[in-house]
């Protein structure tokens, strides 16, 4: 009897075998889940930043269309140009801030990436799910 018990607690039952995979798959899975947070927390900081600066992009270029800064054109009059001439300058230099705070924003939108290790690892589990199954 007691060879068939020492027997029994060494050999584990297949339901055993199978919660110990359920388990284990659940735990690979919480570990992907979280790679995933971790890198899509970096990617979302960068377009968020990218984003925030269109927006003040976009500001701008409602401040230049809506106020066209009368107080600097009359400023820039006072040199002897004319005044329609002062207000284009003006409005032309928002446009180039605009435009440069744009392309800052490309460039950081461009360094979006996506969670590549983490689709990596999910298709290296898909493959071995498959080929085991």
């Amino acid at each position: 009897m007691s060879h068939r018990e020492s027997l029994d607690e060494q050999d584990p039952t297949i339901g055993k075998l199978v919660v110990d995979a359920f388990d284990d798959f659940g735990t690979l899975l919480r570990h992907i889940i979280e790679l995933a947070k971790s890198e899509l927390k970096v990617s979302f900081r960068t377009g968020g930043t990218a984003i925030a600066l269109f927006l003040l992009a976009g500001f701008i270029s409602l401040l230049a269309i809506v106020m066209v800064s009368i107080a600097i054109a009359f400023f820039i009059a006072m040199t002897g140009l004319d005044l329609a001439w002062c207000f284009l300058i003006v409005f032309g230099a928002y446009l180039l801030l605009a435009a440069l705070l744009g392309l800052i924003g490309y460039r950081k939108v461009r360094k979006v990436r996506a969670p590549e290790r983490t689709l990596a690892e999910v298709q290296d589990t898909t493959r071995a799910l498959i080929a085991k199954g």
